[in-house]
């Protein structure tokens, strides 16, 4: 078996099981780790979280998109060629001055890739899925993320047949933005609702 010069020392128990079981299906010649890449690469480059920023853009230029995600947020968001391969329903809840929206899947993972990429670490951990039903204001406040107390949290839980996109507010400082240079502003964490739209620099 090859030696494998790198060091994994940084890495946890399950990415240490997944690099070897990787590693022994590569050698066994059922799987190509090139093709692998590229799969990881396309989840988190192209066809996600900049996917969702699009949509997210499109929503603050075009207030007929915004209707249109508010109405049928699967079919809005297929017209941009973004479509699931999993075939869930996609739903878009609008963040606002009175209400703030927080995506969490308490039973599983289940999360949008198509719009969103890869999951980040945290979505899939147990203490984030309890603590978001339970204590949805201490878990945005472990993001940084401080709300006025007056601003309600509603909290959504994906499942294998709906997923949720949150359409976080247009920061202000931004009238004068094109939608591609909206998009580069929105974060994968404020469309799922763990943190803002924070404002262009100056």
């Amino acid at each position: 078996m090859p030696h494998d010069d790198h060091d994994h020392s940084h890495m946890s128990e399950t990415e240490a099981r997944v690099r070897a079981l990787e590693s022994l299906l590569a050698e066994k010649g059922y799987i190509n780790p090139a093709a692998v890449d590229e799969i990881v690469e396309t989840y988190e480059t192209k066809i996600g979280p900049r996917n969702g920023a699009h949509v997210v853009a499109k929503s603050w230029c075009e207030p007929d998109f915004a209707d249109w995600l508010k109405r049928d947020a699967t079919a809005a968001i297929h017209s941009l060629g973004y479509a699931s391969r999993q075939g869930e329903h996609m739903v878009a809840v609008f963040n606002d001055a009175e209400t703030h929206h927080l995506v969490v899947c308490t039973l599983c993972s289940c999360y949008p890739w198509s719009v969103l990429g890869l999951p980040p670490v945290w979505y899939k951990s147990p203490p984030f899925r309890s603590r978001a039903v339970i204590d949805p204001r201490g878990v945005l406040a472990d993001f940084g993320l401080i709300l006025p107390e007056g601003k309600r949290i509603e909290v959504h839980d994906s499942t294998a047949e709906v997923r949720y996109i949150v359409i976080p507010e247009r920061p202000d400082g931004t009238d004068g933005m094109d939608e591609a240079a909206l998009a580069d502003l929105v974060s994968r964490d404020a469309m799922i609702g763990t943190g803002l739209v924070k404002a262009p620099q100056a």
